[in-house]
């Protein structure tokens, strides 16, 4: 079976979902128009910024180093999609510092949310400067670091609950299915509800009956547990549609379409820096087509309402926007 990372390879290498133009030279922008009526108030959940190197320095522990990725073209991106909300994740390459992210959040002003890293070093003084910024939650990547020890993501996940829970934020992860199956007690009896980025790292074509599946589902139906349907390129290799993505999110939606929750994943980092090379080198974002992988959601969820409860209800219970 081929790793995360050879499908994302195969899946470029189709072509089918680039933007053979911008390949290698800058974030990707929409090249397919949107072919549905976006509803006033969507929200991209995911999306990371990428800022100048100088004024936001990587963190030296990173595992790979990406190509910029500006709030302006971020802006540009929304606006070919026809979204007006986004949430902000601080990702790995920072480590716990969550400057980029602010900067992207404040370009962006009201309409912008944040999900931050944090470390032990991480006052509660910072978090009461974080909420009042805007960020609404803290994510735990163990995907990107390698975590695969249960114990390890039991103890990670235990912590993290620990620290949001008198404000309400929210823990999402960045993890696998078997990662999730070992912590599914803990989410069971968990105040604060859990958030599984892209698919809960399900490989579309394994299907809905792939072990560790129906442990997402029971905690999505139960309530305790939001997913991601976003980066269906990671999970998949067939661009640009994905079919293979669509009854993973058919059956998460199914099981309660009030705890799922749309991402484009922009600017769709490689965090797999290539063998023999070192962490420094800039490794080149996936030019992805955007526009075509939006329309993807209207084929997995063909009730409008519906559609507006993923794009606009769920993330703004989740994220407090107005």
């Amino acid at each position: 079976m081929l790793n995360r990372r050879q499908m994302i390879l195969a899946s470029i290498a189709a072509g089918a979902g680039m933007n053979a133009k911008d390949a290698g030279a800058k974030a990707a922008q929409p090249s397919t128009s949107v072919n549905f009526d976006v509803p006033a108030g969507a929200c991209d959940c995911h999306t990371h910024i990428f800022a100048d190197p100088a004024k936001f320095p990587f963190y030296s522990g990173r595992v790979y180093t990406p190509e910029p990725a500006s709030p302006e073209e971020m802006s540009a991106l929304h606006k070919a999609l026809q979204v007006e909300r986004v949430v902000i994740v601080t990702p790995s390459v920072y480590g716990p510092d969550n400057s980029a992210t602010l900067f992207g959040m404040k370009a962006r002003g009201a309409t912008a949310r944040g999900v931050a890293v944090i470390d032990d070093k991480t006052s509660e003084a910072d978090l009461d400067a974080m909420q009042a910024a805007g960020f609404r939650g803290i994510r735990l990547n163990l995907a990107t670091g390698g975590v695969n020890d249960p114990n390890v993501g039991r103890t990670r996940y235990s912590a993290a609950i620990e620290r949001v829970k008198a404000r309400g934020w929210h823990v999402q992860l960045y993890t696998t299915l078997p990662m999730i199956s070992a912590i599914k007690d803990l989410v069971l009896v968990s105040p604060v509800p859990a958030v599984f980025d892209h698919f809960g790292g399900a490989v579309a074509a394994d299907g809905p009956g792939q072990p560790g599946f129906a442990d997402l589902l029971e905690l999505v139906k139960l309530g305790k547990a939001y997913v991601k349907i976003s980066g269906a390129y990671r999970a998949s290799k067939l661009a640009p549609d994905y079919p293979d993505a669509a009854p993973l999110a058919q059956a998460l939606i199914a099981a309660n379409a009030e705890r799922i929750i749309w991402g484009s994943d922009w600017p769709h980092p490689d965090s797999v820096t290539p063998p023999g090379k070192p962490v420094t080198d800039v490794t080149p974002l996936y030019q992805i087509d955007d526009g075509a992988l939006f329309n993807q959601l209207p084929v997995w969820a063909p009730d409008a309402g519906v559609r507006k409860t993923i794009l606009v209800d769920n993330p703004a219970r989740l994220y407090g926007f107005g």
